[in-house]
């Protein structure tokens, strides 16, 4: 049995965080969004932040006395709340629906951080709980189980992981009269859900974008990675309406990156995940709506606004687009590759591929700092790590401090000029076979890290290279805007962008700028 790991943000002493209470004058001034009501007790009560006044209410993980307030992240996010509150002793309580608390957050600098940091640590202390409301049972080394596991924690959703083949699974499964061709099973609040996928399981939980009662969003953004990010925090900011969907999850691929250490304000590094979480929280906190998986198929272009068609054809217009979907993974051409992937190929090095590969002999194929990233992350859990690299200089491509830590380092041997020429196994991979060796490498885990090719084949209408990526800058065109007005492109997908998280902030949040002026000029 394996329990979900917390990636939210420090906040310090997560107890206390989370069991804060408010002043007298703090209760004064939350307490003018909310409405008032008297509970009685046994009552269930919405998925609101709600003020305990003179009631107390526990949801069975904190209780709430006067002064207290019940409500968890869910609050802010809209997907079905993860714990349910109920009243253990009658009395008043104000209750903040989520138009309310979001306008508290915009106006109260200081209640929103108390408020934001109690939910976050709850919800870090519910992902640690035993007591989950999701579980979900299948085989974490698999494709299908690796997916739902990325999306799990890339969305920061509490749950508790069954490995498949654990006597506890066997037991559930037989319990409940399922098979293995079931697999993977996710037990909701709502009922069972077999052959469950990340967007079945994002339907259930409310993540998926909802068009009843819908106008038209000031501004859209496709692809939830940094760049995306950036322009959903400054949309928000800014006062935009702002809906930013992603058809895996909240991060992109810098959420697979195990260490960024040379991102400006942490010197001492953090994870692509957590960096993108802290980042979507922060969306959140200032009224963006993020949806995913939400997958847009299609753009239609119009004169006054365009329409994102999502892959279930619901239409969503927006006044402007971002496009910030990034790049698809490469691949190498060896026979066999798609078989392998989820099954011993990687196009990610987080701690829940590494533990995955815990004490095996594993390979890093390509020669950017991502690869040297993964490499050093990698020889915490592998037996050995061998960093494959088509070039003859490790350094034409990589900084010169992961250079000299991976050389540093007895647990990764380098191999310049070399090339993967064949993959072994049956269901999973066993080995390489590799120019220069005369007999296959061992290797349980190949992490591939060689680049990328545009995420464009859903867009028509903007001008592309030759490549797919997307043309902006035009003559009489505004900074990031793409040959259709008021369609505008930020970080990866866009031609000739430099290739760096923080270049993709940055891209996203100057995007937004421009469709301040692309609104403007109507």
């Amino acid at each position: 049995m394996t329990q979900s790991t917390p990636s939210f943000p420090e906040v310090g002493d997560v107890e206390a965080a989370a069991t804060v209470r408010l002043s007298a004058e703090q209760f004064e001034r939350a307490a003018r969004y909310g409405v008032v009501a008297e509970v009685e007790p046994g009552q269930r009560l919405p998925n609101d932040l709600t003020l305990c006044d003179t009631a107390t209410l526990a949801d069975g993980l904190v209780a709430y006395g006067p002064g207290g307030f019940a409500g968890e992240l869910s609050v802010l996010t809209g997907q079905k709340p993860a714990l349910s509150v109920r009243v253990v002793t009658a009395g008043r309580v104000h209750r903040l629906d989520r138009p309310a608390f979001r306008r508290l957050m915009a106006q109260q600098t200081d209640l929103s951080d108390l408020f934001l940091r109690a939910l976050i640590a709850r919800r870090r202390l519910l992902r640690l709980s035993a007591e989950q409301t999701t579980r979900i049972i299948g085989d974490p080394r698999g494709g299908d189980g690796l997916a739902l596991r990325v999306f799990l924690s890339r969305q920061g959703l509490p749950h508790l992981w069954l490995d498949a083949a654990s006597v506890e699974a066997h037991a559930v499964l037989n319990r409940e009269g399922l098979r293995e061709d079931d697999l993977p099973v996710a037990f909701t609040p709502d009922g069972i859900l077999r052959r469950v996928t990340p967007g079945v399981l994002g339907e259930r939980l409310g993540l998926t974008y909802r068009a009843a009662g819908r106008g038209v969003v000031d501004l859209a953004v496709v692809g939830a990675g940094p760049a995306g990010l950036g322009a959903a925090v400054y949309g928000a900011s800014e006062g935009l309406s702002t809906l930013l969907v992603d058809a895996v999850a909240t991060g992109g691929q810098a959420a697979t990156s195990a260490r960024i250490e040379n991102y400006l304000g942490f010197p001492f590094g953090l994870s692509g995940s957590d960096l993108t979480t802290r980042a979507a929280v922060q969306a959140l906190k200032f009224g963006a709506e993020i949806a995913s998986p939400c997958e847009v198929a299609a753009l239609r272009t119009g004169e006054k606004e365009h329409v994102l068609v999502l892959s279930d054809g619901t239409e969503v217009p927006a006044r402007a687009v971002v496009v910030a979907t990034g790049a698809a993974y490469r691949t190498l051409p060896i026979a066999r590759w798609d078989h392998f992937v989820g099954r011993g190929i990687y196009h990610a090095a987080t701690d829940l591929e590494a533990q995955g590969v815990a004490g095996e002999a594993v390979a890093v194929v390509g020669g950017a700092n991502s690869a040297g990233q993964a490499s050093l992350h990698l020889a915490r859990y592998a037996e050995h790590v061998t960093l494959i690299v088509r070039g003859a200089d490790l350094g034409a491509k990589m900084s010169a401090y992961l250079v000299e830590r991976i050389r540093a380092d007895p647990r990764i041997t380098v191999r310049t000029g070399t090339e993967i020429t064949g993959l072994l196994g049956e269901e999973r991979l066993d080995g390489l076979t590799v120019t220069g060796l005369g007999e296959p490498l061992a290797c349980r885990g190949l992490f591939s890290f060689i680049g990328a090719v545009a995420a464009t084949g859903w867009l028509a209408g903007p001008a592309l290279d030759e490549d797919g990526f997307v043309l902006t800058d035009g003559p009489g065109a505004l900074p990031f805007e793409t040959s259709v007005p008021g369609v505008f492109a930020a970080g990866d997908v866009r031609h000739a962008s430099l290739k760096r998280v923080a270049a993709a902030v940055g891209e996203g949040a100057s995007a937004v700028r421009s469709v301040h002026q692309a609104l403007a000029r109507g």
